[in-house]
């Protein structure tokens, strides 16, 4: 529930997720499609311009606030992925856009089989800054780079490392409730000036609850780092990537 607090500034400057990845998401001839931890409704605006009806669950109060701004006319309830407030075999995909490592899968999973129809779609994506890019991954230091010149490792939101989920796997249960699980990724650019760069690295968890003077150390660590490489720049063009995991939900007995 970290990220309400900074809710207008996840929005402005986290990446929305690329049309190719959530084109390669979606199935055929969708026309209901939940967005769960759905945020400040990132994925939720790119699937209402390709899907009839989508529905945005979020539990945080604050994302809801800047979700409904944003998003009027899509339908926006309260809710978690281990309890989505939708009838069975109500939806034909159920979504996840960088949110998955902070659900419970033995709840979730069963959850969305739940409410999808039968052959319905379950996918999750996750869109970030392109670590195979070298000056990214040095980027990726910056942020957790201590004062004195070392080192700390880094990873991706802290509830990554508590559910020991990474980006773009997901791991199904044998029960048969889903198949043809597959994956995918697209890279896309991002101009963005060093000052949105920074504003975004601020944006994750574990800068979010950081100490303030941790947070600003690590920030101004960033700032003068990228200063240092991209001089009198005014836009960088910043290597982006979507991981995308999808699976088909078994067919229903009757449908």
């Amino acid at each position: 529930m970290s990220f309400g607090a900074i809710a207008g500034d996840y929005d402005r400057l986290r990446p929305s997720p690329p049309d190719a990845a959530v084109d390669w998401l979606l199935p055929a001839h969708c026309q209901v499609a939940v967005d769960l931890a759905a945020g400040t409704g990132l994925l939720t605006r790119v699937l209402a311009g390709k899907v009839p009806q989508v529905v945005a669950v979020e539990p945080d109060r604050r994302m809801r606030a800047v979700l409904l701004a944003r998003s009027p006319d899509v339908r926006v309830v309260e809710g978690r992925g281990e309890a989505i407030p939708m009838p069975d075999a109500s939806a034909d995909g159920v979504f996840v856009s960088s949110a998955w490592h902070w659900m419970d899968p033995g709840l979730a999973i069963p959850e969305i089989g739940r409410v999808l129809r039968g052959g319905g779609r379950f996918g999750a994506i996750w869109t970030g800054r392109d670590r195979q890019a070298g000056w990214v991954r040095e980027a990726d230091w910056m942020q957790w780079g201590r004062a004195d010149g070392g080192q700390t490792a880094p990873s991706a939101d802290q509830g990554a490392a508590r559910s020991g989920s990474r980006r773009g796997e997901i791991a199904l249960p044998d029960t048969g409730l889903f198949g043809s699980a597959e994956t995918a990724s697209f890279g896309f650019i991002r101009p963005m000036t060093i000052s949105d760069m920074v504003g975004m690295l601020a944006t994750y968890s574990a800068v979010i609850t950081a100490s303030p003077d941790d947070k600003a150390t690590r920030l101004a660590h960033a700032r003068a780092a990228l200063e240092q490489r991209f001089p009198d720049t005014g836009e960088i063009d910043v290597p982006m990537r979507a991981w995308c995991w999808r699976a088909d939900r078994a067919p229903r007995a009757g449908y």
